[in-house]
């Protein structure tokens, strides 16, 4: 095991924890279409960490070792843990916040990282509804797959490009956002807000995970079918 991550295996590690938690395989494909990359590119990576102890892998199969999943889970929960500062302390919008807070988990002293957590108190997700402290995530279900007549409320954005992020906030669609589908014609699904109207493309609907009533059955989104953001999926 190597001493410490580099920046570039911890970008690896968090994406390959987005696809763990949210259950989509964790294959080499899965990995270069999350991060926009080419196989080759991708390949290399995943020999250095598999090469300095964070992952194995069997045939086209990738498996975090536990100190990989440990240090994956720590890289995660402070990406979220910085983006809740970020919106909550400095004002960022939350739709800006996630590209901001790639740039600032690297660079963080453990000194800064306390005046941060201090500040975020006992705040339990990222501005984007995923647990700061990772393992508590709440299942939900795609608001694409809710009928007409549901009651939803927004539980969290599952995909965190920040073009998908800009659309969202321009539909008003955040966590805690709660309404009714008004319509869902496989193209659109638009949601009652209580008098106001948001209406999003279906494939962006298969990212926002609800909690809803009454609900369909629980699924994971298949990659394909996931809205692409313009440089890569988020986490």
């Amino acid at each position: 095991m190597a001493e410490h991550a580099t920046d570039a295996e911890e970008e690896y590690l968090e994406s390959l924890f987005w696809l763990f938690e949210a259950g989509l395989p964790m294959s080499g494909a899965n990995l270069a279409k999350a991060m926009q990359l080419s196989a080759p590119t991708v390949h290399e990576m995943l020999r250095r960490l598999e090469r300095d102890g964070y992952i194995s892998r069997e045939g086209r199969t990738i498996e975090f070792t536990d100190s990989g999943r440990t240090h994956a889970e720590l890289v995660v929960g402070r990406h979220r843990m910085i983006e809740r500062f970020l919106t909550d302390v400095v004002g960022v919008p939350w739709d800006d916040v996630h590209e901001e807070a790639e740039k600032l988990e690297h660079a963080m002293t453990p000194r800064f990282e306390a005046y941060v957590r201090n500040a975020v108190g006992d705040a339990t997700t990222c501005p984007h509804g995923h647990p700061i402290k990772v393992g508590k995530r709440i299942e939900g279900v795609p608001l694409a797959d809710c009928e007409v007549g549901a009651s939803v409320r927004i539980l969290r954005l599952e995909n965190e490009a920040e073009d998908l992020l800009h659309y969202l906030r321009a539909a008003e669609l955040a966590p805690g956002v709660e309404g009714t589908v008004k319509a869902n014609d496989g193209e659109t699904v638009e949601v009652d807000r209580g008098g106001e109207s948001s209406a999003i493309d279906f494939s962006v609907a298969e990212t926002v995970s609800v909690i809803a009533d009454p609900s369909p059955p629980p699924r994971t989104a298949l990659p394909d079918q996931l809205k692409l953001g313009r440089e890569r999926y988020g986490r």
